[in-house]
């Protein structure tokens, strides 16, 4: 497991983004990126009311920015099923790359960091790869060298 990236969950129930927010806010404590479930999850809601981190393909891409959080992290989510979630291209979500900055470094590092997410998610084999492996350590490796 990479030092950014904290946790690959598979086969997450949420039918839609307020149940994957939920979930990402909870396990932010459970990793120890936050003591806040509350904060991450109005950082989370807050970005989202900005205008919708679905992406195309099935992905989205969540992130929080707030004091609450410890360190920047990131958390994938691949879903049992598909996920109600505003899109570029109005298709459900099939996982979701989140990331949590903390507010001091929202600038340079969360935009470094979701710049290299977003072009990741626009090469079909990164795609294909999250999408379909079952290795944690598989996944998480092609994050953090597309991001590293």
């Amino acid at each position: 497991m990479s030092k950014l990236v904290k946790k690959v969950f598979f086969d997450n129930a949420a039918a839609n983004t307020a149940e994957a927010l939920e979930f990402l806010a909870a396990q932010a404590v459970e990793l120890g990126i936050s003591d806040d479930k509350d904060a991450v999850l109005a950082a989370f809601n807050e970005r989202e009311a900005q205008g919708p981190t679905g992406m195309t393909g099935g992905f989205a891409l969540p992130h929080a920015k707030s004091a609450a959080i410890k360190e920047p992290a990131v958390v994938v989510i691949k879903f049992a099923g598909k996920v109600e979630w505003k899109s570029m291209d109005d298709q459900a979500v099939k996982a979701a790359i989140a990331i949590f900055m903390p507010e001091g470094e929202a600038g340079t590092t969360h935009l470094a960091i979701l710049a290299k997410i977003a072009a990741l998610l626009m090469q079909p084999d990164f795609c294909e790869l999250i999408l379909q492996s079952d290795d944690e350590d598989e996944i998480a490796a092609a994050i953090a060298e597309g991001i590293e």
